[in-house]
């Protein structure tokens, strides 16, 4: 786990930030980060669901959909994706039809995550692209920061 996490922190460290955007902005903060294969990046967003007044403006469908445009194609292989919270169905399924390569999270999500925790839509054997996923890098920060957010709402 060693070698994984200082070849990979950098990014979510810039995943991070973007989490801290969205919380600044007053949106659930998660933040993604999205690189080729070279280690460039991509794309890097936020959620910002409240702000465009849009369900699915979450952080990984914000990243892939600019990162495509970046590219000139909506197949993003070879990428990796970076975000602080495990992906929902929606994401992981955007993920998977993007044909990202590897996906790596901060956080688990035991309520709603579709990486592995409720939901395993990244080896669904039915779909015909498998992304190969890490989680749990830098997860103290990534869970504090959206707890955090969640204790400030619950005491307002």
């Amino acid at each position: 786990m060693q070698d994984f996490t200082s070849r990979h922190s950098h990014f979510m460290r810039q995943a991070i930030l973007e989490a801290r955007q969205a919380a600044k902005e007053d949106e659930v903060p998660v933040g993604a980060v999205l690189v080729d294969c070279n280690g460039s990046l991509l794309a890097r967003a936020h959620n910002q669901m409240v702000t465009l007044c849009d369900p699915t403006a979450h952080a990984e469908i914000l990243a892939i959909r600019s990162a495509s445009r970046v590219i000139g194609n909506y197949r993003l292989l070879d990428t990796c994706l970076y975000v602080t919270v495990e992906p929902c169905i929606m994401c992981m399924g955007a993920i998977s039809l993007a044909r990202v390569g590897t996906l790596v999270y901060g956080a688990s999500d035991p309520k709603g995550g579709a990486a592995g925790s409720c939901y395993d839509l990244a080896a669904n054997p039915c779909l015909n692209h498998i992304v190969e996923v890490h989680g749990g890098l830098l997860e103290e920060e990534c869970r504090n920061l959206i707890q955090a957010f969640f204790q400030r709402k619950r005491e307002k």
